[in-house]
């Protein structure tokens, strides 16, 4: 993958973030940066949110790239640690899907 490509993973992943910011409190908005924890432990997303993110970043990798992704099947849920972790490792795991 090239550095624009990451970029772009990274940008999507950010814009997701956001969308999901733009529809919670002032007091409840996410910090987002590469370590924004989105699963498990001191995670600010709930499961309804994640699946929101989720579905948002399926349809822009997809349309940015024209590659369909899924980022919920079984290669994914069975990986140790899950690619939900934070922005960074979600953003690895879309790149090796990209690849």
């Amino acid at each position: 993958m090239t550095n624009s490509q990451e970029a772009a993973v990274l940008e999507a992943i950010y814009q997701a973030l956001r969308t999901l910011n733009e529809e919670r409190a002032a007091d409840e908005q996410i910090a987002i940066g590469p370590d924004t924890c989105l699963f498990g432990e001191g995670s600010a997303l709930d499961s309804l949110s994640l699946v929101s993110v989720i579905v948002d970043l399926e349809t822009a990798v997809s349309d940015q790239f024209g590659k369909p992704i899924s980022l919920t099947d079984d290669k994914a849920m069975s990986r140790d640690p899950v690619p939900f972790t934070d922005v960074t490792a979600l953003k690895t795991y879309i790149l090796e899907l990209l690849a």
